[in-house]
């Protein structure tokens, strides 16, 4: 069955960045010129994502609106000529088909993705975070997923090569090579440490889930601080199935936290064509 469907969680409070998220999602704070979550959304749809499930909280109208056709604003632009400007704002809205799901139930990661039942189905499905994605020039890190999935039919996880001291802040992966990038999961290890990492191989929040993950989730107790872990559920999906991981190639941007938003702002300016050669030169100039 092919993949065409992902939820991606946007309920979170954002609170690394009081107090520019008091009144706005952290989901639309800008990298150049573009939300978040645009970018996440961007990175769905070209590896052939066509729902795009976005499972929301309270003060999340903004994303919401982002997606919409904004017919005021086009009407604007197109008064005073600015028709590439509202090609651009009719193209995200064209992107592909938005669902919105209120998020109910405990916290944790796993909350969303549980919430997403019903319109999900029986399909397999992308779970991506709403504060973080990938550049990837070659291949989209969720069409990697997707060849993955279609080569063992079983779950995908996103996984990337960490340092020691990165295996205190992610989860790491005992697992077998299967193929160039691909390995086998014998065992996922949350936030163990340099002393007791398995591997160097860390779970960077992207999966390609199918739909007995379900059932795990309404199976799985609640777990530490007293929330619902995804993690937990995929734990419980690997007793009777085989679950895979998949070394993405490509530059992952944490843009959930503060030096990671901004890391993705200087990078990806310098890779704009229109803009890099001013901004570079700024840079250079700073005497800091």
């Amino acid at each position: 069955m092919k993949v065409k469907k992902a939820v991606i969680p946007v309920a979170g409070y954002g609170t690394r960045f009081l107090p520019a998220t008091k009144a706005q999602p952290k989901e639309m704070l800008p990298v150049v010129d573009k939300p978040i979550i645009q970018y996440v959304v961007e990175e769905a749809v070209a590896a052939g994502i066509t729902d795009i499930i976005l499972v929301t909280g309270s003060g999340k109208r903004a994303v919401e609106d982002h997606f919409s056709y904004n017919f005021e604003i086009q009407h604007y632009l197109k008064s005073v000529g600015k028709e590439k400007e509202r090609d651009e704002i009719k193209k995200i809205a064209d992107m592909a088909n938005f669902i919105y799901i209120r998020q109910k139930g405990p916290y944790g990661n796993g909350t969303p993705v549980l919430c997403a039942k019903d319109v999900v189905g029986d399909e397999p499905f992308v779970v991506i975070w709403g504060d973080e994605f990938w550049d990837c020039p070659k291949k989209p890190r969720v069409k990697q997923l997707i060849e993955t999935y279609e080569k063992y039919g079983d779950p995908v996880i996103v996984a990337k090569d960490i340092t020691k001291e990165e295996t205190n802040k992610y989860g790491v992966i005992d697992g077998s090579e299967v193929s160039k990038n691909v390995y086998e999961i014998k065992k996922l290890v949350e936030k163990p440490g340099p002393q007791k990492a398995p591997s160097l191989l860390g779970s960077m929040g992207g999966y390609l889930l199918t739909p007995d993950i379900f059932e795990a989730l309404e199976k799985t107790k609640l777990g530490k601080g007293g929330e619902l872990w995804l993690v937990d559920a995929i734990i419980r999906v690997m007793q009777h199935r085989p679950v895979y991981a998949r070394r993405i190639e490509g530059t992952y941007y944490d843009t959930g936290s503060v030096v990671g938003y901004l890391r993705a702002n200087v990078e990806l300016a310098l890779k704009r064509p229109d803009i890099r050669k001013d901004f570079r030169k700024y840079l250079k100039g700073l005497d800091i």
